[in-house]
């Protein structure tokens, strides 16, 4: 059993391909599609292998979107556990205008679904054995119950295992979080759960700790895209620059930043060399197309800069 579980309650398949032109009301022609299995801990579980390590992902998925984000993530031989729900899983798009170079993301909203279903997958959880981290990654649909990090972290303080979290601005607003290790918001995020309408400077770092002496999360890392992050605990602040690349896409690279950063941490790394791995795994998956997320011997070159920077 993989040390790392990853928890993705809005699973999705997503589909990309390119278009020479977008012009309304008239008949595109694309490039073949591309399928991919998506949702944030499901992308940071693919990222993980694909960084040589293992993850088992934890999903909600269901219909016959279900069962095609099913068979895509058995083609990559990822460790999963589907929790079935009985509702059509979610697609979303992603077309680039190669007239442009301008990249258009289309994404659907999950169909509600049943605290039981949620039930389920937290038993699963709980059922597990030699779990160290647990990461819940991505967006929350409609039925999920209001206490489902406060319940993760009962699990993860239980198994003495790490709850990582990294979840979009709706959810931060709308679900309590405490008891977390490590806590990835974006600057916008951050100002939200801290109370402040902007933040900039050594704001930041009062931020982060504002909501570390809070007990919401120990750690906190502050996702600032190109201009890579700041890693915050009681005792560290460090700023960690991004290396310079040619940028193809940025999706996926929050979710490999996060997957570098756990793969890290469960090989007894410290949390700096961590964060600086999390970011040469991020800044690895732009250099790919579509949603193929990182490259390992992108993340090892780009990690190896940053480290002689």
């Amino acid at each position: 059993m993989p040390s790392i579980v990853t928890i993705t309650l809005n699973p999705c398949v997503d589909i990309s391909s390119s278009i020479d032109a977008l012009k309304p009301e008239k008949k595109l022609r694309c490039a073949p599609l591309v399928y991919e299995a998506g949702g944030g801990g499901i992308n940071v579980a693919r990222a993980i292998k694909k960084l040589g390590g293992k993850a088992l992902a934890i999903y909600l998925a269901g219909g016959n979107a279900g069962a095609n984000l099913q068979s895509l993530l058995a083609a990559e031989s990822l460790d999963s556990m589907l929790i079935e729900t009985g509702i059509n899983t979610r697609v979303n798009v992603m077309m680039v205008d190669k007239a442009t170079g301008l990249q258009y993301r289309f994404v659907t909203a999950g169909n509600p679904v049943d605290a039981a279903i949620c039930e389920q997958c937290i038993q699963a959880l709980e059922k597990l054995n030699d779990v160290k981290y647990i990461v819940v990654s991505g967006s929350l649909q409609a039925g999920v119950p209001h206490d489902l990090f406060e319940r993760l972290s009962a699990i993860a303080k239980q198994k003495q295992a790490r709850l990582i979290i990294d979840v979009p601005s709706d959810v931060i607003k709308t679900y309590p979080i405490k008891g977390v290790y490590l806590l990835k918001p974006n600057l916008n995020e951050l100002s939200m759960l801290a109370g402040r309408e902007e933040l900039e400077g050594d704001d930041i770092i009062s931020a982060a700790r504002v909501i570390i002496d809070k007990g919401i999360c120990e750690v906190v890392v502050v996702s600032m895209g190109a201009s890579g992050a700041l890693l915050v605990t009681r005792d560290i602040a460090q700023r960690f620059i991004a290396p310079l690349v040619k940028v193809k896409t940025t999706v996926g690279a929050g979710d490999s930043m996060v997957a570098g950063i756990v793969l890290y941490l469960s090989k007894d790394k410290d949390i700096k060399e961590a964060v600086r791995f999390g970011i040469a795994s991020g800044t690895a998956a732009t250099l790919n197309s579509g949603t193929q997320l990182c490259r390992l011997e992108d993340a090892e070159r780009l990690y190896k800069e940053m480290q002689k920077a």
